[in-house]
């Protein structure tokens, strides 16, 4: 099943840089990004259902850094449908923590299952939105600096990628959230292109990847 967003609906996207409206810019000024293509899209098909859109992604965002400011970034918004892409962050950054710390999947499962309880008590729409890694290796733009990615260290951040990533499923499940399966998504599409086509860094999407996000996402909603 598909969701209707009706006239007047508010959908609201979260996550980490990869929705930070902040961050998606270019160099000439002009915004993008899988949010801002999606809204474009629905407005050009759906004159008739205008719908609110919010943003309120974040660079570097955890799922802890989400609940913090659930509250007021989410739950004060009283949305009809919010949009979460949050897990990247919660992979352990090897190449600039010393330690290597990685957040426990355990920890990534609850603290996600706290996100989504209110909204779905509240009758809220879920659209849950898998984190995703391409296989790139250079530098990839971190929340707490640059790091730069090698294969050891994709291979690293894909052990610790893949149960977060089967945490989403299982939250979709239980929640009957839609799941946008962009991991998935972007192994496939880079068969034929290769995936620097679709992210220059193995994380951040380009502008191509944005649009694959967006042409995925309009597709759950009717």
């Amino acid at each position: 099943m598909t969701i209707t967003l009706r006239p007047g609906s508010t959908v609201l996207f979260t996550g980490d840089s990869i929705t930070d409206p902040d961050r998606l810019e270019s160099e000439d000024g002009h915004r993008f990004g899988y949010p801002l293509r999606i809204a474009d899209d629905w407005a050009l098909r759906h004159p008739e259902r205008a719908v609110h859109w919010l943003v309120s992604g974040m660079a570097g965002n955890k799922v802890m850094d989400l609940e913090k400011r659930w509250q007021a970034d989410v739950l004060d918004a009283h949305p009809d449908v919010v949009s979460i892409l949050v897990g990247i962050n919660d992979v352990g950054w090897h190449s600039l923590d010393p330690d290597g710390y990685v957040i426990p999947t355990a920890d990534y499962a609850a603290g996600y299952d706290r996100l989504l309880a209110p909204l779905a008590e509240a009758g809220t729409e879920l659209i849950l939105i898998e984190p995703f890694l391409l296989p790139i290796s250079g530098i990839v733009e971190a929340g707490r600096g640059n790091a730069r990615l090698d294969e050891a260290d994709r291979k690293q951040w894909r052990a610790d990628l893949d149960p977060k990533i089967q945490v989403v499923h299982e939250l979709a499940d239980k929640y009957n959230a839609h799941l946008l399966a962009a991991d998935d998504m972007f192994a496939e599409l880079a068969v034929s292109t290769g995936p620097e086509y679709w992210s220059d860094d193995s994380v951040h999407p380009t502008r191509a990847g944005h649009a694959a996000l967006a042409a995925a996402w309009l597709r759950l909603v009717a």
